[in-house]
């Protein structure tokens, strides 16, 4: 009986050891600060912050495994890389900008507590998610907090809805007019495309992929300045 108990215990910390975190606190709180087109209260969120501290202080505690889908870690990454990111915002709101912190570098910071390391915002999207996963389409989820990124998306991304939302997000970023105008023989197009180049390999043939239009190899390309100011 008390070996019955033992591994019965072991079985439950193993399994504990493995959880993987409800994305359902971060969900609610897009839902609730966060309009369809993008659009953050900061204000009214900053005023409450304590489900997303809660939220922080679960994917702190339950970080990905190797027994986990490549759907379930991507969807952790994406969500951590933004959840952070506005939890840095509502820190230092009222703020005009994101680039106005740390000397205009606050994605080099090491400020990110995860299963008891730290992480800067760069080092998750650029040491763990562009390498880990190679999907360019994750550039039109992650939010940097700003109105020329691609609009915060008002829900939370699970391994469920992944697929289906990285596509449409990269559709919808293209389409916006605000963001991207393209052409058949010219393109103007986000700095992101020029910043990330190396992950959309050939751009005409991306730029087709996810939009009505039909780009030629030879499309003349060029890039938009970025406008760093709140995405509020």
């Amino acid at each position: 009986m008390k070996a019955i108990i033992a591994l019965s215990l072991v079985l439950g910390l193993h399994a504990a050891t493995f959880a993987q975190p409800s994305h359902d606190a971060w969900n609610t709180l897009l839902q609730k600060y966060v309009t369809t087109s993008g659009k953050v209260n900061y204000k009214m969120l900053k005023a409450d912050q304590t489900a997303l501290n809660a939220y922080l202080n679960t994917l702190a505690a339950e970080t990905p495994q190797s027994t986990w889908s490549r759907a379930e870690k991507m969807a952790y990454w994406i969500n951590a890389y933004t959840a952070f990111t506005v939890k840095l915002i509502i820190d230092h709101y009222p703020l005009t900008k994101i680039t106005n912190l740390d000397g205009g570098k606050p994605w080099d910071v090491k400020r990110i507590d995860l299963g008891g390391k730290k992480y800067s915002l760069n080092q998750i999207e650029n040491e763990i998610i562009r390498p880990q996963f190679k999907d360019a389409r994750i550039h039109f989820a992650l939010n940097c907090a700003a109105k020329s990124c691609p609009p915060l998306y008002n829900r939370a991304f699970t391994a469920a809805n992944l697929e289906k939302a990285l596509t449409e997000r990269t559709r919808r970023f293209l389409a916006d007019p605000n963001a991207n105008t393209l052409g058949v023989e010219r393109v103007s197009v986000s700095k992101i495309f020029e910043w990330y180049a190396a992950d959309f390999g050939k751009l005409p043939e991306f730029l087709s992929k996810y939009s009505n239009v039909a780009v030629q190899g030879n499309a003349a390309v060029d890039y938009r300045e970025y406008d760093w100011r709140l995405n509020e």
